[in-house]
């Protein structure tokens, strides 16, 4: 079999290569994109991924550009580029090498992401006062991630590492994809039905397309009404998702989350080794706290001498029962001495002075009495008239033809009036 017109992938590659660097039209390229998967290198390099709504390309902007640059590149910025294409021999890959790069405002995403942030927390999805506190010590952990993947095997083995006496409870879940917010949510309200300590809900690190389902409001949401407290643990680092802020707790990547969700067995063995020592101290300093009031109560002077304690109880009784006697005899003394001064008293020793005082007193009331009875005032041959059955004090009152009566000291005389006659006195004129 002849192979000579078999091609190697690398000849196919370094012709692709050589036709790309060799056409005019892609050796000076202006594009405009979105940038997502954004790496800034320790060597100064930038990688990252320019897309529009149906394509991307992978993109280098090495070290001696990027230092001309005026701005902080970042997933979800929008810029322009100006660059040449080329193919990456090792992979195969297409790629342009940026040589200039401007701003051209923030991508749709981060315009979404930053809305969504301002809006849950202003609900207050973020505030501090309602985080619950993860347990120290706990006995099961849940984790909703992919069942596959580097993240699920990071968090298990390092809860087997640092503390393996934790049962672990894994809710498989889609984290990428349209679809993935959903069963986010359905597998957050499903572990809240377990009896776990603390929830890990994260996956590893990837795009802000890959990482975008957990800055869905309803993601957001689910974490903040979970009872269970809930660890997030999205992307690496300096990713940062709106699950993050409305969790009880943000670990930095996946490995993180399982380092916060449990103890570290050493520690926990050598803070019990330290609980174990102070217990002892507390213990022994309480034993022989007892002991030397033990003895304080032995060499006290009660219990040595009971005797002259009664003693002194005996005589102050006496002393009170001698205060109480004298305190009784005062008061019959007090009351005896009134009881003598109202028997000695002349009124109750003589009575009948009392009634004739009464007696006398009643006789000039009733002298005064008949000084103003006009009944004895009728006796001296005085008489009331009237008229009308008024009295009649002024003649003035009168006309010829009145009836009149007058009252005698032992009756009435009744008279018709025929003439009235004056009677002067002094300068005064009355009618008779």
């Amino acid at each position: 079999m002849n192979n000579d017109k078999y091609l190697t992938v690398t000849a196919i590659t370094r012709y692709l290569k050589y036709k790309l660097d060799s056409d005019e039209h892609l050796k000076n390229v202006f594009l405009k994109g979105e940038i997502s998967n954004f790496k800034a290198h320790t060597t100064g390099h930038l990688y990252f991924s320019l897309k529009d709504e149906n394509s991307k390309i992978n993109a280098i902007m090495f070290s001696t550009s990027a230092k001309k640059l005026n701005f902080k590149p970042q997933d979800g910025s929008k810029v322009l580029l100006v660059g040449r294409i080329s193919v990456y021999e090792a992979t195969g890959n297409y790629q342009i090498y940026v040589d200039e790069m401007l701003e051209d405002g923030v991508g749709n995403l981060y315009i979404a992401y930053e809305k969504l942030k301002a809006e849950l927390a202003k609900e207050g999805l973020f505030d501090e006062k309602y985080k619950k506190v993860i347990p120290k010590i706990p006995s099961k952990v849940g984790i909703i991630t992919a069942s596959t993947g580097a993240a699920i095997k990071d968090i298990l083995s390092t809860i087997q590492r640092r503390f393996p006496l934790c049962e672990t409870i894994l809710f498989p879940s889609l984290v990428q994809g349209e679809n993935a917010a959903a069963d986010i949510v359905k597998n957050i309200k499903l572990a809240d039905t377990y009896d776990i300590d603390v929830l890990i809900v994260g996956r590893g690190g990837g795009s802000i397309e890959d990482l975008w389902p957990f800055n869905e409001e309803i993601v957001a949401r689910a974490i903040y009404e979970a009872n269970v407290p809930i660890i997030s643990a999205v992307g690496h680092e300096v990713d940062f998702t709106i699950a993050d802020f409305v969790a009880d707790l943000r670990a930095p990547t996946p490995t993180g989350a399982a380092e916060l969700a449990v103890p570290n067995q050493v520690d926990v063995l050598k803070h019990i080794d330290q609980l174990k020592i102070r217990a002892n101290e507390n213990m022994y300093k309480r034993i022989n706290y007892q002991k030397l009031y033990l003895d304080s109560l032995k060499n006290s002077f009660v219990i040595k001498s009971p005797m002259i304690m009664f003693e002194n109880k005996k005589q102050k009784l006496d002393m009170n029962i001698d205060k109480i006697k004298n305190l009784i005899s005062s008061i019959l003394e007090n009351k005896k001495s009134k009881f003598n001064l109202l028997k000695s008293n002349y009124l109750l020793n003589n009575p009948k002075e009392i009634y004739k005082h009464q007696q006398i007193k009643l006789d000039n009331i009733i002298d005064k009495l008949n000084i103003i009875n006009p009944l004895n005032t009728l006796k001296r041959g005085y008489s009331l008239t009237y008229c009308n059955d008024k009295i009649i004090t002024d003649v003035g009152l009168l006309k010829n033809g009145d009836i009149i009566k007058n009252r005698l000291e032992n009756g009435f005389v009744e008279s018709q009036i025929i003439s009235i006659m004056e009677v002067k006195y002094g300068n005064n004129k009355e009618k008779i």
